[in-house]
């Protein structure tokens, strides 16, 4: 009896409802720890490895590699020196030069897109995308087409005041030493999309080799005809 009335005491009401503040406190702590821990982990890899864009092993193994050393490409491919390749380079943390990228630093689909896919995924009603379905890796994109989910045109995906913040201008000085070959000007009337030498999952294609054979080769890169080989052979 006494404990009856100990438990419908003021006293014992406002220890039962202590009780649970103190556990609707831990409950949310541990939602938003957790919550915070998979927001962070979606924008990683190993999520969209494991998630939505199966297989890719291939593209995480070469994504996590050390810049500057020897490694494989997306395609398992050898490449002599692994900062030929944009993923690597960047992914490395900012005090070692790197700007401690993960997938979506590059890959920018909006808050609406990635909703709908959620969707998509989730009622497995998921679309083709270049005769692939949503399940497997999607083709490679340039800059330009990662740039068009943005509304970005041109240089936009990387020369902004987020990522590259320099003018075309300031690349054309930058390699000025290579005269009439610079790679950063126009030339026959036409001007080079940044990705069409600088790769991200595959080693970097010097394309001026494709009619100049003495186009220098920084280390690791490739000349067009090996790049076109290589693609070819994947």
């Amino acid at each position: 009896m006494s404990e009856l009335n100990e438990a419908t005491s003021p006293a014992g009401k406002r220890k039962r409802k202590c009780k649970w503040q103190i556990t609707a406190a831990v409950v949310a702590v541990v939602v938003a720890v957790a919550g915070a821990g998979f927001w962070v982990w979606h924008e990683q890899p190993s999520f969209c490895n494991a998630i939505c864009h199966t297989p890719m092993d291939p593209y995480v193994a070469a994504f996590e590699q050390q810049p500057g050393a020897q490694g494989v490409d997306k395609w398992g491919n050898t490449v002599e020196n692994t900062s030929s390749m944009l993923a690597v380079v960047h992914a490395a943390p900012a005090d070692q030069g790197g700007a401690d990228a993960n997938c979506l630093s590059c890959h920018k689909p909006t808050i609406n897109q990635q909703l709908s896919e959620v969707v998509e995924w989730s009622t497995g009603n998921m679309p083709l995308y270049e005769n692939q379905t949503y399940g497997l890796v999607l083709g490679e994109r340039d800059t330009e087409q990662l740039g068009e989910w943005l509304g970005q045109e041109g240089d936009a995906f990387c020369l902004n005041s987020a990522c590259h913040n320099i003018t075309r201008q300031d690349l054309v000085k930058a390699t000025a030493r290579y005269d009439e070959r610079n790679p950063h000007m126009a030339m026959h009337g036409q001007q080079l999309d940044c990705g069409d030498c600088h790769k991200a999952h595959r080693a970097s294609v010097n394309a001026c080799s494709q009619c100049h054979d003495d186009a220098p080769i920084p280390e690791g890169w490739l000349t067009y005809d090996q790049a076109q080989e290589v693609a070819s052979a994947a």
